[in-house]
């Protein structure tokens, strides 16, 4: 078995030359991919600061009491995985990969001012309908102890399974669609909001900043990032004190186009061994169509 090769970046690159790498990545052409390389991407040191986090909260809605949002460390795993996207040693381009689902799971509260260790590491293959998809897993750690980690499923559309069984398993969605939701409430997805959370978490895809960009990728308008939709609706169902242990899976269904409102439907899950709950949806406006389904579970305080 190959060792894990690991490439420690010191000095993370500007978001400009981020998505100069994602956009020169697009000439890769490569066929079935059939395994991924062994690679860890490491930030040795990241200090989470006061105004970042407060920028973030802000942009998507959430109360300075619920302390550093529980979705925030995703932000600091963009630079590795756009460097890994962009790179040589990743089989696919950049532009065209579709963000599926994430898995996030808080092990203990995060504070301002801690500094971090921030990893990526390159996961499994799972077959799809329509393509390959691949897992990228994330953790985060103080004083070397974990504290944060997530998992980050990809989907590249378009590429035929390969011959053989080089999978361990194939890709379903994992919520059921008949749980009895209500709706909660109805909030505004603005025009400008691709180009302010890009501003804050550096991830400045063109399919969100404008309808101008976005229709060169084949979208009639911006789309929200998945991101800051999930972090918007979750927000309301969250306790306002600091979480320790937490959890949230998320799983992508359909773009929300810019500008929109979006509906948030929910139930509250009964607790259970010291945790409590949502299970919820992003849907449209008139609220027959999900943008993304989730699940939540925090521990109680």
């Amino acid at each position: 078995m190959a060792a894990m090769k690991t490439i420690e970046i010191t000095a993370p690159a500007h978001p400009l030359q981020l998505a100069l790498g994602a956009l020169r990545s697009n000439s890769k052409r490569p066929g079935v991919v059939k395994t991924l390389p062994k690679l860890c991407y490491a930030l040795p040191r990241v200090v989470l600061e006061a105004d970042a986090v407060a920028a973030y909260r802000y942009v998507c809605g959430l109360s300075t009491a619920q302390g550093v949002p529980l979705i925030y460390p995703q932000l600091l795993t963009f630079p590795l995985a756009t460097a890994f996207l962009g790179s040589a040693e990743c089989p696919w381009p950049a532009l065209g990969t579709v963000h599926l689902a994430n898995h996030i799971h808080q092990h203990q509260q995060l504070q301002v001012g801690d500094d971090l260790r921030v990893e990526m590491r390159t996961g499994t293959l799972m077959a799809h309908e329509k393509g390959q998809v691949f897992h990228l897993e994330f953790t985060v750690l103080r004083d070397n102890t974990l504290v944060w980690e997530a998992t980050q499923t990809l989907l590249r559309i378009g590429v035929e399974a390969p011959s053989g069984k080089p999978y361990t398993s194939r890709f379903a969605a994992s919520f059921a669609t008949d749980t009895p939701l209500s709706r909660q409430a109805d909030f505004a997805a603005p025009a400008d909001i691709g180009r302010r959370y890009a501003r804050v978490s550096g991830d400045f895809n063109p399919i969100h900043l404008s309808a101008l960009s976005a229709r060169l990728f084949g979208f009639r308008k911006a789309i929200a990032h998945g991101l800051w939709t999930a972090a918007r609706a979750s927000g309301p169902l969250l306790p306002h004190y600091p979480l320790a242990q937490a959890s949230l899976d998320v799983e992508f269904k359909t773009p929300l186009f810019l500008p929109s409102t979006a509906s948030l439907w929910s139930t509250r899950t009964a607790p259970a061994r010291g945790q409590h709950g949502a299970a919820f949806e992003v849907r449209n406006a008139a609220g027959d169509k999900p943008h993304l389904r989730a699940r939540l579970a925090y521990a109680a305080a």
